[in-house]
């Protein structure tokens, strides 16, 4: 059965971008991997830190989509890594999380949006859900590690 989140405060909404686990990257504080993944758009410019001091994910969201903002050049090429990179540092800043994600076991893991299709399913449900990809692909990661280890 698939394991099918989106809002923070429903079952597993730690999965989404805007549940505040905070975590330490690349010597700054982010307040949520949402905050850190829209500041990547402007790596190296002063919406970066814009982007890490917004009061809220939803205020992070807000001004990493504005596109009156310079969005850097290889954004197409780069976000996917941006949000993995993002989930990873979420991640392995909260252990109760990973233990999470590893009790889902090997199901499907959907963002069930109905107005994303690239992120999440979509309301047709035959979204990309590359957030639910790169989540089942972190918990691969996890279960490969813990074997290593």
């Amino acid at each position: 059965m698939p394991i099918n989140f989106y809002r923070v405060n429903e079952p597993f909404g730690e999965f989404s971008n805007f549940a505040r686990f905070p975590f330490e990257a690349d010597g700054e504080h982010w307040p949520t991997s949402e905050h850190y993944f829209q500041a990547q758009k402007f790596a190296g410019t002063i919406h970066e830190e814009q982007v890490r001091l917004a009061s809220s994910a939803s205020e992070a969201a807000r001004i990493g989509r504005d596109r009156n903002l310079p969005m850097r050049a290889d954004w197409e090429d780069v976000k996917l890594e941006a949000m993995r990179s993002a989930l990873r540092h979420k991640f392995d800043s909260h252990p109760h999380l990973v233990r999470l994600l590893l009790s889902t076991g090997d199901e499907e893991i959907i963002e069930e949006t109905s107005d994303d299709y690239y992120w999440g399913c979509g309301t047709n449900r035959h979204g990309q859900n590359m957030l639910g990809k790169l989540l089942m692909e972190l918990r691969a990661t996890y279960k490969h590690e813990k074997k290593v280890t």
